[in-house]
């Protein structure tokens, strides 16, 4: 850690970096950033640098507000969007109390503290999410809602078109960032474009997201264009997911790997989907956070909205993907529910959990679906044993007010804060008008 701090403060001199911005985020996931001088450098990495947690959503309760932010100095890098006018670079920060303890609100520790329990039992948790989003010719929107840039489908080729310039300066910048992209490309919706992030351990995934993010923002302003990961921002379009591809290592050997087996899916591998099917219902009020989130669960177009997995099957929950011959490290399996403006840092903790909680139980792998789900009856589905998905933020805050895994993953400070938030939201979606109910209604009645 020494040797990458001096790194730091060396790059930092050589390269004439003017600010560092140090981020964190808050608890429903969004990014926060504070800018110190270079001078501010070495002594937040001594001490930390102070600031007031209560005015951070969930960070901490008023009475204990006075926390620290601490730079990890191996999440460095300058932020090529700002250029070489006041060169600019960016560290990812862990949140501690003024004694030093670990803050326990702090997403990023949330995270750490799932990855250590895998890693008592001796295992690395790699994630390769790939994330939805749409760009739309501006913020605003009319009666017929917001105006995509285009209206190309899945995998167009648009000459001169705007995703295709878009896509190329993203992708670069993100490489210049040191986030590997494995592939983009448009999606099926108007305006949506998927780029996929190369397999990386999970806390490194949770951070590219978050910088992700910001990338994406800051080209599309920069192309005059305006990128959004609202899960469901048109009705009649698909929504934005991230499918998050997961697999469990064992030192240098991917533990859901077994020559022979069904899918060459070990028992580790089975128990690990069987954790992700029960628990579930009771993670999706944070893999899927948002009153607009069922808007896309339940609104078709291949979202999962029913607990089943499938070998190959893009209508089940979890999918196990085709296996490449003698590629025995690329075996995953892949959570569909997960939509892109979830927090990386507590959706992922969720489903490792969920994960590890099948392995630790023992728990049986029901059996595979084979048929598209969607195109099922209620009654198939009942006879089948195919449970759905909360059709509601309201239902997704019932099954995680009873869930023992979710409260005791994120910690009790997390738990109630998230409950608190989201039952807000509810409250707030609930008393409104909308548009849907003063056209079918109002002249009628």
């Amino acid at each position: 850690m020494d040797k990458q701090r001096d790194f730091v403060l060396r790059t930092i001199e050589e390269r004439g970096i003017k600010f560092v911005r140090l981020w964190f985020t808050d608890v429903v996931g969004t990014l926060k950033s504070v800018a110190i001088a270079p001078a501010e450098v070495e002594g937040a990495f001594n001490e930390g640098l102070g600031f007031d947690g209560s005015a951070i959503e969930g960070l901490t309760r008023s009475f204990e507000a006075d926390v620290l932010a601490h730079p990890d100095p191996t999440t460095f890098q300058i932020l090529p969007w700002r250029g070489e006018v006041d060169p600019t670079a960016r560290m990812f920060c862990d949140i501690t109390t003024p004694d030093g303890q670990p803050a326990v609100a702090d997403p990023r520790n949330v995270l750490k503290r799932t990855l250590a329990k895998a890693a008592e039992r001796g295992f690395t948790f790699y994630t390769h999410p790939e994330v939805e989003f749409y760009l739309l010719k501006s913020s605003k929107y009319g009666k017929n809602g917001p105006i995509p840039v285009d209206s190309a489908g899945y995998f167009d080729n648009v000459p001169g078109g705007t995703a295709h310039d878009f896509r190329r300066r993203s992708v670069r910048m993100l490489e210049d960032l040191g986030i590997s992209v494995e592939f983009s490309h448009h999606e099926a919706g108007p305006g949506q474009n998927e780029i996929d992030l190369r397999y990386a351990d999970a806390l490194t995934t949770a951070d590219n997201i978050m910088t992700f993010r910001t990338v994406v923002k800051e080209v599309a302003i920069e192309q005059g264009v305006y990128a959004t990961f609202m899960p469901k921002p048109m009705s009649e379009h698909p929504g934005s997911g991230m499918h998050t591809h997961m697999s469990l290592f064992e030192g240098d050997a991917n533990a859901f790997y077994e020559a022979g087996a069904k899918y060459q899916l070990s028992k580790i591998g089975r128990q690990f989907i069987a954790g992700l099917l029960k628990h579930a219902p009771e993670i999706t009020a944070v893999t899927n956070q948002f009153v607009n989130s069922y808007k896309r669960l339940w609104g078709g177009d291949e979202a999962p909205s029913f607990v089943c997995w499938g070998h190959n099957n893009r209508s089940a929950l979890v999918r196990v993907p085709l296996y490449k011959p003698n590629k025995g490290q690329s075996a995953r399996v892949e959570y569909r529910a997960i939509d892109s403006a979830a927090n990386p840092y507590l959706a992922y903790s969720l489903m490792l959990a969920a994960g590890l909680k099948g392995i630790e139980e023992g728990y049986e792998l029901p059996p595979e679906a084979e048929d598209n789900v969607w195109s099922l009856s209620d009654t198939e589905r009942r006879a089948l044993g195919y449970t759905q998905l909360p059709a509601s933020l309201d239902h997704a805050i019932q099954f995680m007010e009873e869930s023992e895994l979710v409260a005791e993953t994120l910690g009790e400070q997390v738990f109630n804060y998230v409950l608190l938030n989201k039952r807000q939201e509810w409250r707030d979606y609930r008393s409104q008008v909308t548009p849907f109910e003063l056209q079918k209604n109002l002249e009628m009645l």
